[in-house]
């Protein structure tokens, strides 16, 4: 049987792999939106005309770059916080905030966003919700799906920031966020 410390490390990692694969995934959304809006704004522009599936698809692909992309963000420690303080500190206090975010704050708000907006999501499902603009995408319940996996990846991120973070604690790691990543 393996050590404890092993099953967590790989557990980490296998996290870290998966929402690191995804957001990069999520970062050529953003080549192909760019592409997307170019062409909506020549045809706009240029042919006097405008499609009601191109600007929703243009929100679906924006959407998705943040939903998706935004526990690789906090894999690598680029998310958005008030550091004023928190950059001058010890790696075992900058644990302790995580921690403390983590379990009081993130993991809450994540599973509250996922049960929710699953209900959401699944009630658009059910009755194989489109847009209501002519022309406009169907199934808009695969872009409310985005949100529920959005926020799993976001909680399953912090699962492991909050694991590295234990671990600077008990001294089984020095760093929570390693910069070469």
């Amino acid at each position: 049987m393996q050590k404890p410390s092993v099953v967590i490390e790989k557990l980490i990692s296998a996290i870290d792999i998966l929402c690191s694969r995804v957001g990069k995934s999520a970062a050529w959304l953003t080549t192909v939106m760019v592409i997307v809006i170019c062409v909506d704004v020549v045809i706009r522009y240029v042919f006097s005309t405008s499609k009601a599936w191109m600007t929703e698809f243009e929100w679906h692909m924006f959407a998705l770059v943040f939903l998706i992309g935004a526990a690789y963000t906090f894999a690598h420690d680029a998310h958005v916080r008030v550091d004023l303080f928190y950059g001058r500190l010890s790696e075992k206090r900058k644990a302790l905030i995580n921690i403390t975010g983590i379990v009081g704050l993130l993991l809450p708000w994540c599973l509250i966003v996922i049960r929710s907006s699953y209900k959401y999501a699944y009630n658009s499902f059910a009755i194989r919700e489109s847009s209501p603009d002519p022309g406009g995408l169907s199934a808009r319940y695969i872009i409310k799906f985005a949100i529920v996996l959005g926020f799993i990846l976001l909680a399953m991120q912090a699962v492991s920031v909050l694991l590295k973070s234990v671990g600077v604690l008990r001294g089984t790691r020095k760093v929570i966020f390693d910069p070469k990543d």
